[in-house]
């Protein structure tokens, strides 16, 4: 699989990117975030989707965002095509606490997206979303918080969708006592 590229945009196109490495160059259908010029040299983290008849990478500024879209994978009637727009939607995070707090509306909202599909991103999602760690793969404020209620004995989605109105800059400390005070 090809996991990551460093390369030179060569070309902008309606669906993504050409990226020139070493002299070859790669169609990518990016995310708006693989925010490159023509002729800017930029490191993609991709997935590569194998059907029968093609062969088609995707390209997303972050690991997160490919790790979300890996996961958009694995529910019923979300293609590569659909993922791809959800992730492009929204910040990894933003969509984190859409899952949380069931927000079918925000995906629905999505082109390509019905109520059924939303539903199903909802519900298939939202234990495995949970489980994730922060961005970037350390713990920090909402998962530090997340982890802390989890120790109280919330589930780690209950945790989620605590957490999910609570303002992420404020010390985890607070985090935690604003959901206890949520919950109460």
């Amino acid at each position: 699989m090809i996991a990551r590229l460093r390369g030179t945009v060569a070309a902008r196109t309606a669906g993504g990117i050409v990226l020139d490495v070493g002299g070859v160059g790669y169609l990518v259908a990016a995310t708006p975030r693989v925010a490159a010029g023509i002729g800017d040299e930029v490191a993609v983290e991709t997935y590569l989707h194998v059907r029968e008849d093609t062969l088609q990478l995707y390209g997303f500024a972050s690991g997160e965002e490919r790790e979300l879209f890996e996961l958009l994978l694995g529910v019923s009637g979300v293609g590569p095509k659909v993922a791809l727009a959800i992730v492009s939607a929204s910040t990894p995070a933003e969509l984190r606490r859409a899952i949380a707090r069931e927000d079918t509306a925000r995906f629905e909202a999505i082109p390509g997206v019905g109520r059924k599909t939303a539903q199903r991103v909802v519900i298939d999602l939202r234990e495995k979303i949970a489980a994730l760690p922060a961005a970037g793969g350390t713990a920090r404020g909402p998962a530090l918080a997340r982890d802390a209620l989890v120790e109280l004995g919330w589930s780690a989605l209950d945790a989620e969708r605590a957490l999910a109105d609570v303002d992420e800059s404020l010390p985890v400390e607070e985090q935690v006592r604003a959901a206890l005070r949520k919950a109460a």
